[in-house]
């Protein structure tokens, strides 16, 4: 096994905790396995070493590895998950009396049961807000808000408030309480209990926790910006005052925030529960070529916590081309020409920020008959519950008969939701499809609050007027449906947490515009959104950036890069300065996982380029990366020619290729002024501020900016008496 110094100098550390700073493809697996045989060939026995890793297919990967290349016969370190760590730990303690039996729950379809059953309970005097509380993304909000406050060691309450959680979920505190009451009671406990209940015993438990501790002299961590509060905890327990914990990671990979995730685990927080560590870089990749590194090194700069560390590419990279397009045609024109050359679709991956923005790309990829697959079957188009409704909407218009279909209409009043539990539309349904008409008194509809009923009634007002639109174009069509139920109200209303209702509206605007690209053959937009596609083995990948972390492909395009898409923000969702950087980390995880050739797709005006675009200076990257491969001495000339000169000397370039200062490129410069929200500006009279929308571009830009003395105030950029902050 051929090693870098950084890497050796990884395999040979001493004693006492240590951290080592690994950028994506620096070959850190190899790193680790290199540690673990000298640390047994140097005397310490395999099992007094514990190698934990993020997952079950990454400890399976590892351990064969191990095995690999460990002497034959050789007696192997404990290769593990947290999670299996935990079952153990539980069952030993368990076993000594310090914590009560319990039985895993292992289905998640008895979790949702429990979580109903506790609902009906709890909101039984609310027909509305139980009807959208058992909704089933609701349902799967709450059990990750129950799995949360124990991953995040927190009181429920404490939990909630400092969560971003949308209307009608005031029940998840009592809900959680309840559930934990039943659980006891059962005798069951959930995944997220196999790490929090041994915590809590050895916690409170001197002996037990004297008992486990001792028995490690090495814990090797992968993975480690990625762990939560819950598992930094017991880690310190099992390591005691006796083993030398070795964390492995890349702070600025650390994307898993919503489920407990901290950037600071590698810095701060690894002081505060071990000490002063001895630091490791792992600066050189052996994925991708300068472009993409010095790229991720642009990018992730602009987050005031990253660490100092350069990406450096390895002499024997690919020499990674890079493109920045608008539109969808372009893509479809690459895998084209990928397959001509002989190249397999499998090859290739299409990364989103959500899933809504995947829409565009499937549709375009089924128009152009390119096979693909999905990281979640579920997020096909035809199986998304919203565009089903929305197909429904103009199935109707073209197919007047539908008012006689009792499940199309119950499919119409599905979505967006209605507030209503399918128990009580489905017999209203029935009624309308029967009679034709609006029944003023009915059983369905006693019980119902007044809004309920003004609601439900108004909807079958659009639905009747729906066949006397067949001639209007699709987009019309959707966009008068959106504007009639004030769908984008009920979405938010609907949504578990704001982000998700903003991903909703989002697919509303995704739908609109793909209608309109279709505005000529309306049937064949609903047979398009309608088509129940297989996923194809030899198809390219679409995944959202999260499904894709530890991933890499030969050809990755990044789309929907457009401002408020990537960043994920709205006029009531403002950027936050810990949600810009965590999205800045997700666009650096996108963009390393390409190898030979990387993509950066937006979509047209009046859609505005994502900000991340301009950051990672992509064309002063190529201009480098060019100069660098051709071995061209010269200055050529780069917006930041510090960092630019760094990778130079980092990658041991001669002296003859250093970069000047050149003038920044007019093709990435925003259509809004270049002004950005979330930056911090100073008014002469207004003081300090905040921006948090920009709408419209040059001299028609409009700041809405949030001032720390004068509060929201709307501004003309090109007249206001305003600068930057810093």
């Amino acid at each position: 096994m051929r090693l870098t110094e950084q890497q050796q100098a990884v395999v040979q550390h001493g004693q006492g905790h240590a951290r080592v700073f690994a950028v994506a493809g620096a070959g850190k697996t190899s790193t680790m396995i290199a540690r673990v045989l000298h640390l047994m060939a140097t005397g310490t026995p395999a099992d007094r070493i514990m190698v934990l890793m993020f997952n079950r297919a990454a400890r399976e990967d590892f351990a064969a590895r191990l095995r690999l290349l460990a002497p034959a016969g050789a007696r192997l370190p404990q290769v593990r998950t947290f999670h299996s760590i935990g079952h153990r730990l539980g069952q030993s303690l368990m076993r000594w009396g310090a914590l009560p039996a319990r039985r895993l729950i292992e289905g998640e379809w008895q979790r949702e049961r429990m979580a109903r059953q506790v609902l009906q309970q709890l909101l039984v005097d609310e027909p509305a807000q139980l009807a959208l509380a058992l909704e089933e993304e609701r349902i799967e909000t709450l059990l990750q808000f129950c799995d949360l406050v124990k991953s995040e060691c927190l009181p429920p309450a404490r939990l909630y408030e400092q969560g971003d959680y949308g209307a009608d979920t005031e029940h998840f505190v009592p809900a959680f309480l309840e559930m934990e009451r039943l659980m006891q009671e059962q005798g069951v406990m959930t995944y997220a209990d196999l790490l929090y209940r041994p915590l809590r015993a050895l916690i409170r438990d001197d002996r037990a926790r004297a008992r486990i501790q001792g028995r490690l002299d090495h814990i090797i961590v992968d993975e480690y910006q990625d762990i939560n509060e819950v598992q930094l905890r017991l880690l310190s327990m099992l390591a005691g005052s006796s083993a030398s914990v070795m964390a492995v990671g890349d702070a600025n990979q650390c994307i898993y925030e919503w489920r407990g995730a901290r950037p600071d685990a590698m810095n701060a927080r690894f002081g505060e529960l071990f000490g002063t560590p001895t630091d490791y870089p792992l600066s050189w990749t052996f994925r991708h070529g300068h472009a993409v590194s010095l790229m991720a090194n642009h990018v992730i700069r602009a987050n005031p916590g990253a660490a100092d560390q350069l990406t450096l590419s390895a002499p024997d990279n690919p020499d990674t081309q890079v493109e920045c397009d608008s539109g969808g045609r372009h893509l479809v024109e690459v895998l084209q020409s990928w397959q001509a050359q002989g190249r397999d679709l499998k090859e290739c991956a299409v990364l989103v920020r959500s899933w809504s923005l995947s829409v565009p790309v499937q549709l375009r990829l089924l128009r152009e008959n390119i096979p693909f697959q999905l990281g979640q079957q579920d997020r096909f188009v035809f199986r998304l519950p919203l565009v089903r409704a929305l197909a429904g909407y103009l199935e109707l218009a073209r197919r007047p008969e539908l008012l006689q279909d009792s499940d199309h209409l119950l499919l119409l009043y599905s979505q967006p939701s209605a507030f209503v539990s399918q128990d009580r539309l489905a017999p209203l349904t029935a009624e309308l499809a029967r009679t034709g008409r609006w029944p003023e008194q009915h059983i369905v509809l006693d019980g119902l609050k007044p809004f309920q009923r003004r609601h439900l009634k108004k909807r079958w007002a659009l639905i009747q007027t729906l066949p006397a639109m067949r001639d209007q174009a699709p987009a019309d069509l959707l966009s008068h449906v959106v504007e009639t139920l004030e769908a984008e109200k009920l979405l938010r209303r609907a949504a578990a947490r704001r982000d998700k209702g903003e991903e909703d509206i989002r697919l509303l605007d995704v739908l609109i515009e793909q209608a309109g690209e279709l505005a000529d053959d309306p049937d064949a937009f609903i047979a398009l959104l309608k088509d129940p596609v297989i996923n194809q083995e030899q198809g390219v990948l679409l995944s959202t950036i999260h499904g894709a972390k530890g991933l890499e492909w030969p050809l990755v395009a990044l789309a929907g890069l457009n401002e408020e898409d990537f960043p994920l923000y709205s006029r009531e969702n403002p950027l936050t300065p810990q949600a810009l950087e965590e999205e800045r980390r997700l666009f650096y995880v996108g963009i390393t996982r390409a190898r030979e050739r990387l993509l950066l797709m937006s979509d047209p005006a009046p859609h505005r380029l994502s900000r991340f675009v301009e950051e990672v200076a992509w064309e002063d990257s190529v201009k480098l990366a060019r100069a660098i491969v051709s071995r061209q001495g010269g200055a050529p000339g780069v917006r930041d020619p510090s960092l630019a000169n760094r990778y130079l000397e980092g990658i041991g370039v001669e002296d003859s290729l250093r970069a000047s200062a050149g003038q920044k490129t007019p093709a990435v410069l925003s259509q809004a002024g270049d002004w950005r929200p979330g930056e911090q500006v100073r008014h002469a009279v207004f003081g300090e501020g905040r921006i948090e929308l920009v709408e419209g571009d040059r001299e028609r830009c409009v700041l809405e900016v949030m001032f720390h003395r004068a509060g929201r105030r709307r501004l003309i950029a090109s007249r206001a008496p305003i600068e930057r902050v810093g």
